[in-house]
């Protein structure tokens, strides 16, 4: 395979998957990911059944490989309610159409990685996502030994919101995912405990300072003013002989 990072200039464009992608999809898959996939699942990726996918391809590529997918990303549309986060979204429950994207797998050509790549095929998920005027966050599962996978979600503001004991089973072992979301038309997270309790502080901090600062405006009211040299009080009725009897100091 020719080597983009050394010999030439890619010239990366994204485009849907189609059924033509068949079978380079499913040899992706194959090298990228330890776990195999039902050939269902490619044939609703190609024939987009209920899951929509992005392409990645260099236009650059010699020998009729212009065309050939270098990298790939796939999802699909769930329901809000029904899905694994439901508990994890502030969301309406009047409003039972509201939706959530899903990524189910996301992939780049060894040789085409560190060139962002897969940058690209996120945003392209997000911008859809932002289409779409009922959904409210972009979710996804991370294999916890994935660093590169973790930094870059984390680098495109994606939150890290729970860890999956045993999510995956892969050759008889369990290793632990991490659930990613990003939040898009006005979703968000519900208060946590912590931010409840953080945020009554606030408030009760607030009414404090408030209350204070009416105590010590009532008590400068009543405060005889002191000359700061001599220490002496001075009667209020005597204000007016301040100017003779503190000429040189500063009065507060």
């Amino acid at each position: 395979m020719v080597n983009p990072k050394s010999s030439h200039r890619p010239t990366i464009c994204y485009r849907p998957i189609r059924p033509s992608d068949l079978e380079i999809l499913e040899r992706l898959h194959a090298d990228v990911f330890p776990i195999r996939y039902e050939s269902e699942f490619f044939q609703n990726v190609v024939n987009a059944r209920d899951i929509v996918s992005w392409a990645a391809v260099d236009r650059s590529r010699p020998n009729g490989q212009s065309d050939e997918l270098i990298g790939f990303v796939t999802a699909r549309i769930v329901l809000a309610k029904e899905s694994e986060i439901g508990d994890l979204l502030r969301y309406d429950p009047s409003k039972p159409d509201q939706t959530l994207v899903y990524i189910l797998t996301l992939g780049v050509v060894e040789a085409y990685r560190n060139l962002g790549i897969a940058t690209a095929l996120i945003r392209e998920v997000i911008k859809y996502s932002l289409s779409i005027p009922t959904c409210r966050a972009v979710y996804l599962h991370v294999i916890s030994y994935n660093n590169p996978a973790i930094h870059l979600y984390k680098k495109m503001a994606f939150k890290c919101i729970r860890r999956l004991q045993g999510f995956y089973l892969i050759n008889g072992q369990h290793y632990d995912s991490y659930l990613f979301v990003y939040y898009v038309n006005g979703g968000c997270s519900p208060c946590s405990p912590l931010e409840f309790v953080t945020a009554v502080v606030s408030y009760v901090r607030s009414g404090l300072k408030m209350v204070a600062a009416r105590l010590r405006k009532n008590e400068e009211k009543q405060k005889w003013p002191k000359c700061k040299e001599t220490h002496s009080l001075i009667s209020i009725q005597n204000k007016r002989n301040l100017t003779t009897e503190c000429t040189s100091y500063e009065c507060v």
